[in-house]
């Protein structure tokens, strides 16, 4: 049966960051992940988890410079010594936080570079991180990001993201396959769910309504069928990992807002017993 992570910088947005995770505890999830959790201190964290009973599942790698615009630093040339700073204190959250995947962007490619030296530099990092993180028991996570919500992302599509996994060969790289994402850009998502599911290199997938980002049931994906299709293929193959509900309610910043678009988690939970 898949496991639903609520991710809390989409989520709750009617609550002040922290008290996101009582919210979402409240309404029946029993893990998150967000974006990054820098700006509070790791410990401020591990208390919310606590008190709440939650497991922490996911977040990102430091990005660069979020408001300038910057999206990862993985494929950016002389970058190195920033990235493996911004991985290693990553890797002290995933410690404090007992959470065993750490998301590393690719970042933006800059114009007019060659693709190739950025597709090295890339795998260079990705490499370096993921035996940083062997030791802590961590695994890497990259994602295929669509270029309509991040123009000029570095990593697009699921097989190109597959390939490096497979060309590296580190057990803890893995893709984050978000059907959103992979909707925008590629589409039959039941194929794709089959076919990669069962490789041992999805690490988390996550999920949102196609095209608004909005609640699973807004828009024109049939998430009913997809959840079925996780359900029978992890049976399968033996998948455990976490879909984080990475969307944006339809209510927005509603008081109660999200509570009042998770009709469709309670039925499916009910559909389930």
């Amino acid at each position: 049966m898949p496991r639903f992570a609520a991710n809390l910088s989409m989520l709750y947005n009617e609550h002040a960051f922290l008290d996101r995770f009582a919210a979402a505890a409240q309404d029946g999830f029993n893990a998150v992940e967000y974006l990054f959790p820098y700006a509070f201190s790791a410990h401020e964290l591990q208390q919310r988890l606590q008190d709440h009973g939650l497991q922490q599942v996911l977040f990102n790698a430091p990005p660069g410079d979020w408001d300038a615009g910057e999206r990862g630093l993985a494929c950016l040339p002389g970058r190195e010594a920033e990235f493996r700073d911004g991985f290693a204190k990553a890797l002290d959250y995933a410690a404090a936080l007992s959470c065993t995947r750490v998301h590393v962007m690719a970042g933006i490619a800059p114009a007019f570079a060659d693709v190739d030296v950025l597709q090295t530099s890339y795998e260079a990092n990705l490499h370096w991180a993921t035996e940083a993180a062997r030791t802590a028991g961590v695994d890497v996570l990259i994602e295929p990001i669509n270029t309509r919500d991040m123009p000029g992302y570095f990593l697009n599509y699921q097989e190109a993201a597959h390939q490096i996994v497979q060309r590296l060969a580190a057990p803890n790289l893995k893709v984050q396959f978000d059907l959103y994402h992979c909707q925008v850009m590629e589409g039959d998502l039941g194929t794709k769910i089959r076919h990669y599911l069962p490789t041992g290199r999805v690490g988390h997938m996550q999920i949102a309504g196609v095209p608004e980002r909005h609640e699973p049931t807004v828009g024109e994906l049939n998430y009913d069928y997809l959840f079925e299709v996780i359900d029978a293929v992890s049976a399968q193959c033996s998948w455990e990992g976490w879909i984080g509900c990475e969307y944006r309610p339809a209510r927005g910043t509603v008081p109660g807002g999200t509570a009042q678009g998770l009709d469709w988690l309670h039925a499916w939970r009910a559909s389930r017993r």
